[in-house]
């Protein structure tokens, strides 16, 4: 028997692949009532995971896909790079900073190698492979679990290497933000350890492209309220420009390259 959590996800993959589900099919499916399900779609829908209809759900457009780190590296590239180098200019000489994994990320710590006496923190193999170039720095891995898709380390292991750290800031990347949902990726364990990484850091600075707006992983991370700066890109939604205003986040906007 799956968890309620386990068949939303079989729930959400579902209908992105099928377009639309039904309430009775579902429950036969997963051998419960069609009252849990019905539970489980409103549940989908207010997290803009799905959109209820009539006898059941269909497919909402605005669901990121994820890609892999191959994938990833190649979309949006020049943007990623422009919101890198903002990113590294709030980066203080001396600091203690951790990179959450990502290809923005990535490229983050290839605007490093100038930091002197850095301490960086990362669960992306590809970062830690990237920051090794620098004599400069001291470079932590968390250790864990290696996702070979996204090349994150995730697990048990991982949070504990975090347990009695304290950082001056984390660079978060993430697969979808939403008004509603807040920040969330796709994949459980890297919520839980994203989660953890804002807990014990003093700024949480969110770096993302203005494809994420609107978008939403399966996993939530944290609310919008949690951001302290959000470094994205000229395109971003007026809507989301108002709603961080009222938030009283500090917004940077760089200009996006075909602008």
């Amino acid at each position: 028997m799956l968890s309620t959590i386990e068949r939303r996800q079989e729930i959400v993959n579902e209908t992105n692949k099928l377009g639309k589900v039904d309430v009775a099919e579902l429950a036969e499916k997963y051998q419960v009532s069609t009252v849990t399900i019905r539970n489980d779609l409103n549940s989908l829908d207010k997290k803009n995971l799905v959109i209820r209809s009539r006898g059941g759900a269909v497919v909402n457009s605005r669901i990121a896909k994820e890609l892999s780190v191959r994938e990833k590296h190649c979309e949006h590239l020049l943007v990623k790079q422009k919101l890198a180098h903002k990113a590294a200019s709030l980066v203080n000489d001396g600091e203690s900073i951790i990179l959450d994994s990502g290809t923005t990320t990535e490229e983050i710590a290839k605007k490093l190698h100038c930091h002197k006496d850095l301490m960086v923190m990362t669960n992306g193999l590809n970062i830690a492979t990237e920051l090794a170039v620098s004599d400069d720095n001291t470079v932590l891995m968390t250790g864990g679990t290696l996702r070979k898709k996204s090349l994150s380390f995730y697990g048990r292991q991982a949070e504990v290497s975090l347990t009695n750290l304290r950082f001056d800031k984390v660079f978060l990347g993430v697969d979808g933000i939403d008004e509603k949902a807040g920040l969330s990726t796709h994949f459980e364990h890297e919520a839980n350890l994203n989660r953890m990484m804002c807990e014990i850091s003093k700024e949480i600075i969110v770096v993302t492209d203005s494809s994420k707006f609107n978008r939403n992983g399966f996993y939530i991370i944290n609310s919008i309220d949690s951001i302290d700066t959000l470094i994205t890109d000229s395109r971003i939604p007026a809507s989301f420009i108002e709603h961080l205003k009222e938030k009283r986040i500090k917004l940077i906007i760089v200009p996006h390259p075909d602008d």
